[in-house]
């Protein structure tokens, strides 16, 4: 068997599959930085240590190419060419109105940096001390013409490794010069191998690495991703294929977590906070609770209901939608009524997992063992009995199957069946 990790032509990553190619193919090669001679970096075989460290490593990369091209690199590049009081700022060559208007652009939570430079002067720039991945692009003025050239990005360097270290369950470290950046995790001064192993502070780490680009001049980076030895032994299998399966499905987990967990309640306190809605609870009144529902909606919010003296008041949102958050309402220490909310719908987790860690996913409702409803279906047309684990083949395609039991919105069992390609890419 093959691990495919897709097309990659540059020489690091190169190098990065060369290795993961030779421990699947059973000769017993790793690559180690020779850093390490920690007696727990030996508890792990070196062949699942590189094949969980890679299949990591890759989705890690598939997150920082969401700031590279993705739909929120074009979202991002939209908002900013189609910027009318920016472009107008531009053409009076106006810096303050300039700069407000790339605050507004910021405010939209459609990207986290933009530089905008006419001529040698910088016109506007706004946004964090540290990003990644730049977007580059020029404001064309009413004449038709380029009248100024643009940085952005939507790779804040805190969210970048938040993001990967919640997806990865690991610790990323961004490197420039041999040096760590951002305050990002701090890996000794010096060059180090792409990958291999490496003890901070008596803790045994695995890691593997791949190059980046720093905003806003396209500085070169390397991003590195670490897994502590020990965490890394729960994912091995009897097989390569075994370990990828484990450690993709533990990906797969993340994502609903990443749905159901903090980034859940804060949207709870919010709702618990607004004003409108705990007005109109308190009156029991359905139509102004279903008009402060619509305006807490779409602020990561897909779904929202609410009930009061055991009925209910309102219930707007989505149709589909997974990760049921409860919690009561109180106005002036006095519980008023109760709700449940979602931050995240069906087709929203089948779309990160397909675009963060390439794998289908079908969904089913109404969990009958004889009519289960298919509600979210990535793979295809017909895809027909699919078994909860094991193999499976559709069109010509092999997968190995992990079933996730999830929760369905407002109640009940959500079946959520990923299917990871054999070989994976």
């Amino acid at each position: 068997m093959v691990l495919r990790m897709g097309n990659r032509s540059n020489a690091p990553r190169a190098a990065v599959i060369c290795a993961l190619l030779a421990v699947l193919a059973g000769c017993g090669s790793s690559t180690t930085g020779g850093l390490s001679a920690d007696p727990q970096a030996q508890t792990v075989p070196s062949a699942c240590s590189t094949a969980v460290l890679d299949t990591l490593g890759y989705i890690a990369m598939r997150v920082y190419r969401e700031g590279v091209s993705s739909e929120r690199t074009g979202a991002a590049l939209s908002f900013v060419t189609h910027s009318i009081p920016l472009r107008e700022a531009v053409e009076r060559n106006d810096p303050q109105a300039a700069r407000a208007a790339a605050q507004a652009l910021l405010a939209s939570g459609h990207m986290t940096n933009l530089r905008v430079v006419r001529g040698n002067q910088t016109l506007a720039e706004v946004g964090g001390t540290h990003a990644l991945a730049p977007l580059h692009g020029s404001i064309i003025g009413a004449s038709g013409a380029p009248i100024a050239s643009f940085s952005a990005s939507v790779w804040a360097d805190n969210g970048f490794v938040a993001e990967t270290n919640g997806i990865a369950q690991g610790t990323t470290a961004l490197r420039e010069h041999g040096q760590s950046i951002a305050g990002s995790f701090a890996l000794p001064s010096g060059e180090l191998p792409t990958q291999g192993t490496i003890t901070i502070e008596k803790v045994a780490y695995g890691y593997t690495s791949f190059p980046a680009e720093a905003y806003p001049a396209g500085n070169r980076l390397r991003v590195y991703l670490l897994r502590s030895i020990s965490s890394i032994a729960s994912l091995c299998g009897q097989t390569p294929t075994d370990t990828l399966v484990n450690t993709l499905s533990h990906v797969a987990r993340l994502i609903y977590a990443g749905e159901t967990g903090g980034r859940a309640l804060v949207q709870v306190h919010r709702v618990q906070h607004n004003q409108p809605l705990l007005r109109a609870v308190a009156a029991r009144d359905p139509v102004a609770t279903r008009t402060a529902i619509e305006g807490l909606l779409n602020e990561h919010v897909v779904r929202l209901r609410v009930s009061a003296g055991g009925r209910l008041l309102s219930d707007v949102g989505g149709p589909y939608v997974l990760g049921p958050a409860r919690a009561p309402l109180r106005l002036n220490g006095r519980q008023i009524g109760n709700m449940v909310l979602s931050i995240q719908d069906d087709e929203g987790y089948k779309r990160l997992a397909g675009r963060l860690a390439g794998l289908d996913v079908l969904m089913y409702m109404n969990l009958n063992p004889a009519h289960p409803t298919l509600v979210k279906n990535s793979l295809g047309p017909s895809p027909g009995a699919v078994p909860s684990s094991g193999s499976y083949r559709y069109r010509g395609h092999t997968y190995r199957v992990f079933t996730l039991h999830a929760q369905a919105f407002p109640s009940g069992p959500l079946r959520i069946v990923v299917l990871i390609p054999i070989p994976y890419s």
